[in-house]
């Protein structure tokens, strides 16, 4: 049985950092891509970052480019995404997501994982 469970999140200050992780199980990172969606209140929700396993690369939405670092460890079986820079813009419910790949980083996307954890808030004050 495939698990996610994120950590974490909290309350942090603009500008500021924090690592999420994800502690994942039941499945092999070979065969599945990994996923950070977000949803805010009000918002749609979106691809933050997705690393593409088979294809060896990792996507960036935009608006977390040169901030956000995903990172896979498979000895731990954990997948950590470094926040950096953080702005109130990234306040949001932040959801780890693996499916079998391939598969993409857009919010139509979300839903084809079949895997998510329950997800961890983040929350940036001005």
């Amino acid at each position: 049985e495939v698990q996610l469970v994120e950590s974490g999140g909290g309350l942090v200050q603009a500008g500021g950092s924090l690592r999420l992780s994800c502690a994942a199980s039941g499945f092999t990172f070979g065969d599945y891509d990994i996923g950070w969606f977000r949803q805010a209140p009000g918002k749609e929700r979106e691809g933050v970052s997705c690393i593409f396993t088979r294809l060896h690369s990792t996507y960036y939405a935009d608006s977390v480019k040169a901030r956000f670092n995903f990172s896979i460890d498979s000895a731990k079986n954990m997948v950590y995404l470094q926040m950096n820079k953080l702005k109130a813009e990234d306040t949001a419910v932040y959801y780890c997501a693996a499916g079998l790949a391939p598969l993409g980083c857009y919010a139509r996307d979300y839903d084809s994982y079949g895997h998510w954890g329950q997800g961890t808030q983040v929350t940036v004050s001005l």
